[in-house]
């Protein structure tokens, strides 16, 4: 998935420049972890998909008055998408670790991308991520794990393959950053009522929590989009591609320095499956379908 915004250039080269962003969302996810006790994960959310839209808007300042009627229905329905990937993903890190979580939502993509190739060597790939999921279960091998957030986990795949298909449609309607920026406001707009319906209160965020919630909006949006724009400058979107596929073995690793969560020999090997299965998945799939500008 390519996040698209369009920000000024800056002399760090690509590969650290994709490591520091991979590192940025998933330091971003383990501090909004570590509120949950304070706010819950549905004021965590509200938190960092609020704050998101305001600094995207008042960074790139759409003219919301010029939308068309068109315009505003697919940015609905790809803010919705996004805001209630965003909800089920940090619901789904309550119960288990976040680098488990990371490695069974990037299911998602591996789905669209085997489902937009024509290979049948590509059931390979789906196979290896199956043997993922395998492992990461006590069946397999892992530690006891809660089946409540490996559901709300495979949600926010199948949310975020959905996301995936909306976004590159998202070109037809908008140009530059203006869609992401307006579709942000309607993640905000789904994901605030039903946090408040989950339970959160506003009168639970005080001065240090607002903080908080800033610094894990910039860590999981503004920040990783522009780092990840300077690696689109400069390397092959295949490449890109791949090597965001190690985005789960970040999440594990922070996970572990940041949250404290200790995986089990299976569970990294089932990372280590679902890494290998979108690695060979993106190289297929970039070998056998046109360039695709999402």
């Amino acid at each position: 998935m390519t996040r698209l915004l369009s920000l000024p250039r800056v002399g760090l080269p690509p590969l650290p420049a994709l490591l520091l962003s991979m590192s940025s969302i998933q330091g971003g996810a383990a501090l909004a972890k570590g509120l949950f006790p304070a706010l819950g994960f549905s004021g965590v959310t509200a938190l960092r998909v609020g704050l998101s839209a305001v600094m995207l808007l008042l960074i790139f300042r759409p003219n919301l008055l010029a939308l068309t009627a068109r315009q505003w229905r697919a940015a609905a329905i790809y803010g919705a998408v996004l805001g209630l990937m965003n909800l089920t993903f940090y619901a789904s890190i309550q119960y288990i670790p976040l680098g488990l979580a990371v490695t069974l939502e990037f299911l998602g993509p591996l789905a669209v991308a085997v489902g937009s190739s024509k290979r049948r060597s590509d059931l390979i790939w789906v196979a290896l991520a199956g043997l993922g999921i395998f492992l990461i279960t006590p069946l397999g091998g892992g530690r006891a794990i809660e089946p409540l957030g490996l559901a709300l986990a495979l949600i926010a795949a199948a949310l975020w393959a959905a996301y995936i298909v909306i976004g590159s449609r998202m070109t037809r309607h908008f140009s530059g950053t203006q869609g992401v920026s307006v579709g942000m406001l309607f993640a905000a707009v789904t994901v605030v009522p039903l946090s408040l319906l989950l339970g959160f209160l506003p009168s639970q965020v005080t001065a240090p929590l607002l903080l908080s919630g800033l610094l894990v909006a910039a860590l999981s949006s503004a920040l990783p989009y522009s780092l990840e724009m300077i690696a689109l400058r400069q390397l092959p979107k295949q490449l890109f591609s791949i090597l965001m596929s190690l985005e789960p073995a970040v999440a594990a690793v922070l996970g572990w320095l940041v949250l404290h969560e200790l995986l089990s020999v299976s569970q990294w090997l089932a990372i280590g499956c679902v890494i290998a299965a979108s690695v060979g998945a993106s190289w297929n799939s970039k070998r056998t379908a046109p360039e695709v500008q999402v």
